[in-house]
C-alpha cells in the first residue's frame, strides 16, 4: 500500500499535531505489520527522519511552496497524483479534490464551538476547510469520545465515519532521576498558549504561592497564539510576581526533560481540548497534575489528576500550595498518574490509524 502524508506540521519544530504525526511514523517505521507500506512524507521543506527500520519504508518528498492553503489544495494533490493509494491528512483539513481516498484527523472543533477564540478570517477558513475535508473523507479519526461527539454535533458527520484513536505518551518523556522531595516549588505548563488554556488564571493562582515562597517559579512553555491577545507576563507584573514567571516559546526535548524533572506541579487550566496530551506527559514524568474539571479531562486523566471547578482560581491556588509543601501527596499522585499513563500507547494509535488507511485504500 502506498500512503501519502501531509507532513507540513513536522517542520521546522514539531509541536502538537507535528508530535502526533512523528509518533505515528516512528511506530510504522519499525512495525513488521506495516512492512508492506510505502509512506511518502510530503512537506514544503526538507525533513530528516531517522526512525528505525523493519516496518514501513519511509521516503520524504519536498514540494516547494509556502505551507498554506495553496500548497494543500494544489501543490500536494498534483505532486502525489497517481503515486498514492490513500492520503493521510493529520491536521484538520485536506485537499478538496484529493488524488486518493483520504483519512482525516480532526483533533478538536474549537473553531466551531468557540469562534470567539479566533480572528474572523482564521475562524472562517478553519470552519470552511474542516467541514469540506470531513465531508469528503473516507474516515475521520479523532482523539477522544468527547471530540467524536463534538465532530458529530458541529460538522454533521455520521458517527459511523468517525473513529476514536486515543493518543499515546511519547518516549521522549522520562521520569526524573532521584527524589524531588526537597525541591523548590516549580509550576510547569507546556502547550501552545491559547485562550482556552486560561494562562491569566494560572498566573493569578500561582501568585499566592510566589508570595509565600520566594523560591517558587512558574514556567510556561509554548508559542503565544491567543486571540484576543493575552499576556501572562503582564498579568504577573501587575500582581507583583513578574520575576517568578518565565515564558518560553519553545524548548528542546532535553530542556523539557529537565523542566519535568524539576517540576513539583503541572497546571493545565484548559476548558476545551480534543484530548489534552501535555498533562499525560507530565504524569509519565512523575509530575502531579492540576487541571480544570471538563468532560475530556475526566475521560483522559480520570482521578489521576486533581480536577478543580472551571474558574475557581482559589481552588487551583490551594492545590498548587498543597503539592509545593507536601512531598507525601506528590508521591501518592505520581503513582496514580503512572497507572493512568499506562492506558495510552502510541503503538495502538499508529495501528488504528493504519487500519483506517487500509480500509480507505480498499
Amino acid at each position: 500500500m502506498k500512503i501519502a502524508v501531509d507532513a507540513r506540521e513536522l517542520a521546522p519544530r514539531p509541536t502538537g499535531v507535528g508530535r502526533y504525526l512523528l509518533e505515528i511514523l516512528r511506530v510504522w517505521a519499525v512495525d513488521p505489520a506495516a512492512a508492506d507500506c510505502t509512506v511518502t512524507v510530503c512537506a514544503p521543506t526538507s525533513i530528516h527522519l531517522h526512525l528505525g527500520e523493519g516496518g514501513a519504508r519511509l521516503a520524504t518528498v519536498v514540494i516547494p511552496g509556502s505551507p498554506g492553503q495553496l500548497w494543500e489544495q494544489l501543490r500536494l494533490p498534483l505532486a502525489v497524483r497517481g503515486e498514492a493509494d490513500v492520503l493521510f491528512a493529520p491536521a484538520y483539513s485536506a485537499p478538496v479534490f484529493a488524488p486518493a481516498p483520504t483519512v482525516l484527523t480532526i483533533h478538536d472543533v474549537s473553531f466551531f464551538a468557540h469562534p470567539e477564540w479566533f480572528g474572523w478570517r482564521e475562524g472562517l477558513r478553519r470552519r470552511w476547510t474542516c467541514r469540506l475535508a470531513a465531508a469528503n473523507a473516507a474516515t475521520v479519526l479523532t482523539d477522544s469520545i468527547f471530540s467524536r461527539d463534538e465532530i458529530v454535533r458541529w460538522l454533521g458527520v455520521p458517527a459511523s465515519r468517525v473513529r476514536v484513536a486515543p493518543l499515546g505518551v511519547s518516549t521522549r518523556v522520562r521520569p526524573a532521576e532521584g527524589p524531588r522531595d526537597d525541591a523548590s516549588p516549580l509550576v510547569l505548563c507546556v502547550g501552545t498558549q491559547l485562550n482556552r488554556r486560561h494562562l491569566p488564571d494560572l498566573v493569578r493562582a500561582f501568585a499566592p504561592l510566589a508570595r509565600a515562597d520566594a523560591r517558587a517559579r512558574l514556567v510556561i512553555v509554548g508559542e503565544n497564539r491567543t486571540f484576543p491577545p493575552q499576556d501572562p507576563l503582564a498579568v504577573a507584573r501587575d500582581l507583583g510576581v513578574g520575576a517568578a514567571v518565565d515564558v518560553r516559546p519553545w524548548v528542546s526535548d532535553d530542556e523539557l526533560t529537565t523542566l519535568y524533572g524539576a517540576a513539583t506541579t503541572f497546571a493545565w487550566l484548559s476548558t476545551y481540548e480534543g484530548f489534552g496530551l501535555p498533562p499525560l506527559e507530565a504524569m509519565a514524568a512523575g509530575v502531579p497534575v492540576v487541571a480544570y474539571d471538563t468532560a475530556v479531562a475526566r475521560e483522559v486523566y480520570d482521578t489521576a489528576a486533581t480536577l478543580v471547578s472551571v474558574g475557581d482560581v482559589d481552588a487551583v491556588t490551594a492545590a498548587l500550595l498543597a503539592f509545593a509543601t507536601d512531598p507525601g501527596r506528590r508521591a501518592a499522585t505520581r503513582d496514580a498518574g503512572r497507572r493512568q499513563v499506562a492506558r495510552f500507547d502510541w503503538t495502538r494509535t499508529a495501528q488504528a490509524t493504519l487500519a483506517a488507511l487500509r480500509e480507505a485504500a480498499g
